[in-house]
């Protein structure tokens, strides 16, 4: 490892008891499955095994990714870092498909409908946000309040949600708005990205198995 590069490692929540009964969730607060506990635990390992130490964690109000986080620094033995909740880091608002069941959502507006607005960049559905409106408010926030810490060699760790690191990983990567909306985030598989003091990484790892 070199001495002058610090990480930021990204992970989505564990799977979710919504995840699990195929509903629409957003700013509705589930907990975990036992499969999503899992999952945490097991991302937990992953990062261990990088002997990364963190100076904070970010996470959001939502408890699925707070719980997420939790399991994460338990596994790296890390539980006593800095922790830092903000809704800026909240998944995706689906307004008034939250608690809806996708197939039932799909019969009551169609397939081309939903399809619509789980996939398309700047189109809301109904009292909810885009993607580009859950971009909008995780950015600058991120650049805020993250990325320089990251600047200044402090390796950091975000436990949120599939929609709020889309937007991270969409400046990271340097995406378009059809990259991203294609973009899957597995639940519970880190994401580490190398820096060297500058604005964008300098490589990105991927711990999927």
């Amino acid at each position: 490892m070199m001495k002058d590069q610090n990480f930021l490692v990204l992970v989505r929540h564990g799977q979710s008891k919504w995840n699990a009964k195929n509903l629409f969730t957003g700013w509705k607060d589930p907990g975990l499955t036992q499969k999503g506990t899992k999952e945490a635990e097991n991302a937990g390992k992953l990062i261990y095994e990088k002997n990364i130490k963190f100076a904070a964690m970010f996470t959001s109000n939502l408890k699925r990714a707070q719980i997420t986080g939790q399991l994460i620094l338990e596994n790296i033995k890390q539980t006593q870092i800095e922790i830092i909740k903000n809704q800026a880091l909240n998944e995706r608002d689906y307004g008034d498909l939250s608690g809806l069941n996708k197939d039932d959502a799909r019969k009551e507006w169609g397939e081309e409908q939903v399809h619509t607005w789980r996939r398309s960049y700047d189109v809301q559905p109904p009292g909810g946000e885009s993607l580009k409106n859950t971009a909008d408010r995780v950015l600058p926030y991120f650049n805020k309040h993250i990325l320089p810490r990251i600047q200044q060699g402090e390796n950091i760790l975000i436990s949120a949600h599939g929609n709020s690191l889309r937007s991270l990983v969409m400046q990271l990567d340097n995406l378009n708005q059809d990259e991203v909306v294609a973009l899957e985030i597995p639940t519970g598989a880190p994401i580490i990205y190398s820096f060297t003091g500058d604005l964008l990484p300098t490589s990105k790892e991927n711990l999927f198995e």
